[in-house]
Order: C-alpha cells, then structure tokens, then sequence
C-alpha cells in the first residue's frame, strides 16, 4: 500500500525530539527557495524588457522607424499574449528609456535585476543622471528599499545630504571605521515627520523623535539601533542626562545625540565631549569602537563648526536639523481655524451618495 495519503489528523502526541528545530529548518530552506525564484523570475523579466526596449531603439535610431512602431508591437503583443501584463504603449515606452539609460548590459544582470520593475521606474522618472542612478539602485539593493522608501529617499535628497555633516573623524578615527562614520552622518536631517515648526522647543523635538522612532531611525539611515532617551550617567554623584541614545551596528560603537534648539555654538561640543568620556568609561564594551558623538542644531556656522572640531580628540559631528517651515504670519491669519473646518464638514453630511 502506498504511503502517500490524504492529510490526515494530527497526533495529539508530543512531536519526536528535535522536530522543531528540523522544522525551522525545513521553513528556511522553502524561504530560501521562493527569495530563489522570485529573483530568478525578476531577472529574466527585467532582461526582457531590456532586450524589447533595445530592440525598439535600434529599429527607430538605426532602420527610421517611426514613433507609431511602439503603438503597433503594444497592439500584437497584447492580442498575442493576452493572459500577460506588460506590454501596454507606456511601459513599452518606459523599456525602451530603460535600455537607453541602461546601455552596459553586464550592469543591467549584476545589479538592475534584483529591483523590481517599479523600482526601475522610479530611478528612471526622478532622476536625471546614470551617477545618481547607479547610487539610488545601490542604495535601494543594499537597504531592500520599498518604492515607496525610495521615492522619499530620491525626494529628501538623501545622495545630497549623505556625508556631508562637518565631523573631525578623518583625525579621530582610523580608516576605514572614518570614512565608514563620515557616509553614515547627513546634513541636514529632515524632520519634516515630526509635524513640527522652527518654533519647536528642544524637549518637544525630543519628545516627537521618541514617538516617530521608526521614521527617526529611517532618517538617521542604517545600521542605527535605539537604546534610549535621557539615559542617566551618574559621574561622581551627579547625575546626567544623554538627549537620545543609539548603538550603530555597522560601526560598533555607541552614538551620543544632542539636540540644540538654537544656533551651533562652540561650547556645546564641551558637554558632549563629557557624555562620550562618560560612556566610554561607564557603558562601552572593551570590543566596542570609541563612542561617536553628533550635534544636531537649528542652525550652524560651518567654519566656527570646523574650527570648534579642529582640536578635539574625540570623534565628533555637527548637523543641523529641518522641521516645517513656519507659515507667514498673513497667511496664519487668513487661513481657515480647525475649529471653522470641523463645522464646515459637520454641516455637509448630505449629499455624498449622488455622485
């Protein structure tokens, strides 16, 4: 008799030793499997759509094919293929701007084929140059982006922002854990998340970070992991208080926070400086880097931040932070209260279903 046979109940007798861990096994290896064909099935739809867009420029560029060739192919393709999606005049149009962006096809397998098609799109809308192209795909493969994240990545200028905090790494750090610490800094951070003006008071800037961790870690970018906020250090009976605390994977090293509502002023650096000796002496592990320290400020003056950094011994770093642009004030007063909105909507229950 064959032992293949319907499901059937299952055995309310314990399951033999070692079942779960085979189990989990198993789980990873059907997991590893389906990422397997996803990306094998990315690939080859990818190349696909290289090779049609490739094909449809050398017909237009080199044999005079007109513009209404793509119209055509879209009509053939679709009545040919009708169970398949793709093949609609615009994304025929996006494959052959794909090939044209793309023309070193060796890049296009070894890298381009682990985004999704959406993604591609994205790179291929927003972005005006192969350099910031070629940055985004890397950053979005190395991050496994969402389009959604890359989109926001792509508008809050992130290529722009990235290693440009002024730091004192290059002489406080050895390669490559500088160079390393230096691309994990920007200038400046968007806190556009937080919904809050440049009236914000440091405490309330704090406050809102805690409660939008998960955007906040987004901005700082990876390898940041959340440790806590007003931790205490106790120094000789007298106790301190660290802004936000985090421990940065990549770099193995505690990150020191602080938060200044005004503009950057030399002095502030000195109350950090004492955080990281603190930490190093108190919280760091022995198999830990040195702890970073970064300055986050309403506003700042690069060469009075340059000069502060010149002489300190510790690794630090000096941004500045963006919030919500305050309205004009003759706009704040011609514009509509909550309180007029809210009876606005109350008095326009009726009539929604008509339309």
């Amino acid at each position: 008799m064959s032992d293949v046979t319907n499901d059937s109940p299952i055995s309310l007798t314990p399951p033999p030793e070692g079942y779960g861990d085979w189990l989990g096994e198993l789980k990873a290896q059907i997991h590893e499997a389906q990422q397997r064909a996803a990306q094998a099935i990315n690939l080859e739809l990818v190349l696909l759509y290289w090779k049609i867009g490739n094909a449809i420029l050398i017909r237009q560029n080199k044999q005079g094919w007109g513009a209404k060739v793509v119209d055509r192919l879209a009509h053939d393709l679709r009545n040919s293929f009708p169970d398949i999606q793709g093949f609609s005049v615009r994304n025929l149009k996006y494959m052959r701007a794909f090939a044209q962006c793309w023309t070193d096809i060796q890049f296009v397998q070894q890298l381009l084929h682990k985004l999704p098609w959406g993604h591609n799109l994205v790179l291929l809308d927003k972005l005006g140059t192969e350099q910031q192209r070629r940055w985004y795909a890397a950053k979005a493969i190395e991050h496994n982006w969402s389009r959604n994240i890359l989109v926001m990545q792509i508008e809050t200028r992130l290529l722009e922002r990235s290693g440009t905090a002024v730091t004192n790494f290059s002489t406080t750090l050895p390669k490559p854990q500088s160079d390393l610490a230096r691309e994990s800094l920007k200038d400046p951070y968007r806190f556009d998340f937080l919904a809050l003006t440049d009236e914000a008071q440091e405490r309330e800037i704090e406050n809102a970070l805690v409660r939008h961790v998960t955007e906040f870690l987004l901005e700082l970018g990876a390898g940041f992991a959340f440790v806590g906020r007003q931790v205490l250090l106790d120094v000789g009976g007298d106790e301190f208080f660290i802004d936000l605390f985090f421990y940065h994977l990549k770099l193995r090293c505690y990150v020191v926070i602080e938060l200044k509502g005004g503009k950057f002023k030399p002095e502030h650096l000195g109350q950090l400086s004492f955080y990281l000796t603190a930490v190093d002496e108190q919280v760091k592990h022995p198999q830990d880097n040195p702890t970073i320290g970064l300055l986050l400020c309403k506003s700042k003056n690069k060469v009075v931040a340059e000069y502060a950094l010149r002489t300190n011994a510790q690794p630090l770093g000096v941004a500045e932070y963006k919030l919500l642009e305050s309205l004009p004030l003759e706009l704040q007063t011609s514009l509509p209260s909550i309180e007029q909105i809210e009876r606005e909507l109350a008095g326009d229950d009726t009539g929604n279903d008509t339309q």
